[in-house]
């Protein structure tokens, strides 16, 4: 009962943080001026943008225009895009499958080898190997996205040609955005697992597996290991929101067709419904992802539903 009452809790505090949300991206609309101004092509007559903010709405109150973009935003309609005359979220429907594809591949090889790689570094805690996984994690924060991106495209597609430079249909086309998506996650997976190893092996409970004669690889996997998961699961919730709300510099860089070249090309082409589409879409991952991670804190440590 409490744990279900701790769940509800966070459920409540998500959909206020999605409402906070919707009006930030409402409002935002108003502040730079005339929204008809600002959404029709500067050689519009002013008949034209006249005839525009009545059919959008704009001549109404501002607190009755954001009544109806709640009301639609919960049936699921964000209005239509201004370059295509399409809805919002079929655009946005269109390129949800190509980030999901990018974000979980990178996500998924990241995580499997953080994870071996952090336990490895702190059962050798101090030796050469651990040593060099640190360093090698620390290489992978520094590097910057783009830089990696473009070395992996001379290296395999311009010098090798084993992999298509951009684009998207192919296992091929997927291998480069992942490696170059997925690096700094990988090292920054496998310090965050080191650390939080080292310190659940110190715990009493550990030393008592020891004195019972356990091998370390079993007190590892079968003990420490879930203990030692628990802020690795809250990085790997922001890591999933923030890949799934939109890879922007890793899509850009391989024409890769996901949210976050869609958020990019509406925001150069002032197609604000699209924006905010892909905004709320963004805030909704976050907190969706929030939820889940705090699910599955009641599951690795049930004193947290206390």
């Amino acid at each position: 009962m409490k744990g279900l009452r701790f769940l509800l809790s966070r459920a409540a505090q998500g959909l206020i943080v999605m409402f906070g949300v919707s009006a930030l991206v409402f409002f935002a609309l108003f502040l730079t001026g005339d929204p008809a101004v600002l959404m029709m092509a500067p050689d519009s007559t002013a008949a034209e943008i006249d005839a525009f903010r009545e059919a959008m709405g704009f001549d109404d109150p501002i607190i009755v225009q954001y009544g109806r973009f709640l009301v639609d935003a919960l049936q699921g309609d964000l209005g239509s895009s201004l370059r295509y005359s399409r809805p919002a979220m079929d655009l946005l429907a269109e390129r949800l499958g190509a980030t999901a594809l990018l974000a979980l591949s990178a996500l998924l090889w990241s995580s499997l080898l953080g994870f071996l790689l952090g336990a490895i570094a702190a059962v050798r805690k101090n030796s050469p190997i651990d040593f060099a996984i640190r360093v090698i994690s620390l290489l992978g924060q520094a590097v910057p996205v783009f830089w990696l991106a473009l070395m992996l495209i001379i290296l395999f597609s311009l010098n090798l040609r084993w992999l298509p430079s951009s684009g998207y249909g192919s296992l091929g086309h997927l291998v480069m955005p992942s490696l170059a998506l997925g690096a700094y996650y990988l090292s920054a997976i496998t310090r965050l697992v080191r650390s939080s190893l080292i310190e659940t092996l110190g715990e009493n409970y550990v030393r008592t597996a020891r004195a019972k004669g356990l091998t370390e690889w079993r007190i590892v996997v079968r003990h420490a290991l879930r203990n030692a998961m628990i802020p690795v699961v809250t990085l790997q919730g922001m890591y999933l929101a923030s890949l799934m709300g939109g890879a922007l510099v890793t899509e850009i860089i391989f024409a890769w067709p996901g949210i976050g070249r869609l958020a990019v090309e509406a925001i150069q082409n002032r197609d604000f419904p699209v924006v905010q589409a892909v905004v709320l879409f963004a805030a909704l991952v976050f907190v969706v992802a929030n939820f889940l991670v705090d699910v599955a804190y009641t599951w690795l440590n049930p004193r947290i539903r206390l």
